[in-house]
């Protein structure tokens, strides 16, 4: 997913309002497959159960409230936020498409001011979203607020590879050539140049962890995966929350 090249939410949802009809090509084309390997990965890691209430933040085209609404079942509830309209129309239509049956929910909302209650969920996923947030701690606490005392959260993103400098390398190159090269050819390359940049300010996982202990998070845990070049944060309320 690209990083926004501005703060001001205005900007940030108009980016992404104009990559949603290519945001799934790309991302099919550019991980070679993989990012639904490592979303099955993080739905897996949220843990949610059978007929649970599940939310997906920063939702984008709805590939992760999909998988959590295959988990969850048809008995379950599904709420796929995100602050660009664009996406929530495409993951709308791939529901209806997709799981008719299933009880999926699609908000228009933001990740720093959650629309529900205290303890609302069972399980929440986000996939690529934490290191497009403004304000990286807010994000968590919202997180810990609107998840049940026990349960866990799930968090997906690019990160940067440390302690092997090959891997590192070979990171930027990826991403400043073959990722910009095909963003280019659908008029995206600038919004795509910016992720390489992003992942200087995004914190390590190691400080993610800090980030999520100081949110009040009982357990955290942080699954480094291709060489760390991605990598899933995993962070559970305590129960007595």
């Amino acid at each position: 997913m690209p990083s926004p090249t501005a703060e001001q939410p205005e900007q940030i949802r108009e980016l992404f309002n104009r990559i949603a009809p290519h945001y799934d090509d790309l991302n099919q084309k550019l991980s070679l497959g993989l990012h639904r390997v490592w979303k099955q990965m993080t739905v897996r890691w949220a843990n949610l159960p059978r007929g649970g209430r599940a939310l997906d933040l920063c939702c984008g085209s709805g590939d992760l409230a999909l998988l959590l609404a295959r988990r969850v079942g048809r008995q379950g509830h599904v709420i796929g936020l995100d602050f660009s309209p664009a996406m929530l129309s495409i993951a709308a239509s791939r529901s209806q498409r997709l799981l008719p049956k299933h009880s999926l929910e699609w908000v228009l909302g933001d990740a720093l001011a959650l629309p529900f209650a205290d303890h609302s969920f069972d399980g929440i996923t986000m996939g690529y979203g934490l290191r497009n947030v403004t304000d990286i701690p807010q994000a968590l606490g919202e997180i810990k607020r609107v998840l049940k005392p026990g349960c866990r959260a799930a968090i997906l993103d690019f990160h940067r590879p440390t302690g092997i400098p090959f891997l590192e390398q070979f990171q930027r190159w990826y991403l400043n050539t073959q990722v910009v090269s095909q963003a280019k050819t659908l008029g995206l390359g600038e919004d795509y140049a910016y992720i390489d940049p992003s992942l200087d300010r995004f914190p390590c996982g190691e400080e993610q962890k800090q980030l999520a202990l100081a949110a009040g998070f009982e357990q955290v845990t942080f699954f480094p995966l291709m060489g760390g070049m991605m990598g899933v944060l995993v962070v559970q309320k305590s129960s007595q929350s």
